[in-house]
């Protein structure tokens, strides 16, 4: 049997409008960390994903957080940016088309204006490949252990996600699974995966905050090179 990879499936980049990392600076962490693939999952865009592809091929995965009408999607391998504010039909299939995994991030967490909640994920779950069972922004244990029960009862793929915004939080959730090369092979992998890792502290939503301020400012982007 191989050695499981150590896979950070949820990441942004300075390309989210709340996170100041460079893509060659998550990839420089990343590395330090020893994972095995880190899907870059930004808020509504694949650009910074693709230029951190581009430096890493071997290391990363292209993703999208998408902000729907019904709250957030995410998804791995994707090749076509999926714009925010579709209602959750025509998010899915532009995602379907393209082959995309498909799954839901912190699905349960209430505290968020961007997470589907109880009643959307529900009626949406059964319709994507994947539930994220572990989410270390959450602010609270139930929220995660909802997630969890959800995936379970569907027969659903299961990951989790450090929803790292700075290096700090880099691979302070991974998740153990067999290796992947693609889609489909992602698919599979996701129903054996070993999910490890801790909540982060409350106080790792400032750096989300300070990063739109700054960026409001005028004092911090992406820089050409990243």
């Amino acid at each position: 049997m191989s050695e499981l990879w150590r896979v950070e499936f949820h990441a942004h980049t300075c390309y989210s409008p709340d996170a100041l990392i460079q893509p060659q600076d998550l990839i420089r962490r990343a590395r330090q960390l020893g994972l095995d693939k880190v899907c870059i999952t930004d808020h509504n865009t694949i650009q910074g994903a693709r230029k951190a592809h581009a430096l890493a091929p071997d290391l990363i995965v292209i993703g999208e957080e998408i902000r729907t009408t019904a709250g957030e999607f995410i998804a791995f391998y994707v090749q076509e940016e999926v714009p925010p504010g579709l209602s959750p039909e025509e998010t899915l299939e532009r995602l379907r088309e393209q082959g995309a995994v498909i799954a839901i991030s912190h699905p349960f967490d209430i505290t968020r204006g961007s997470a589907m909640g109880p009643e959307n994920a529900r009626q949406w779950a059964p319709h994507v490949d994947a539930i994220e069972v572990f989410n270390a922004r959450c602010p609270l244990d139930r929220f995660n252990e909802e997630a969890e029960a959800l995936a379970q009862h569907l027969h659903l793929g299961r990951f989790g996600g450090s929803d790292a915004h700075s290096g700090w939080e880099l691979g302070r959730v991974v998740t153990h699974l067999p290796p992947f090369h693609d889609a489909d092979t992602l698919r599979q992998a996701l129903h054996t995966a070993r999910v490890e890792g801790q909540r982060s502290p409350h106080w790792v939503h400032l750096i989300s905050t300070g990063s739109k301020w700054l960026k409001r400012l005028g004092f911090r982007t992406c820089t050409s090179g990243g």
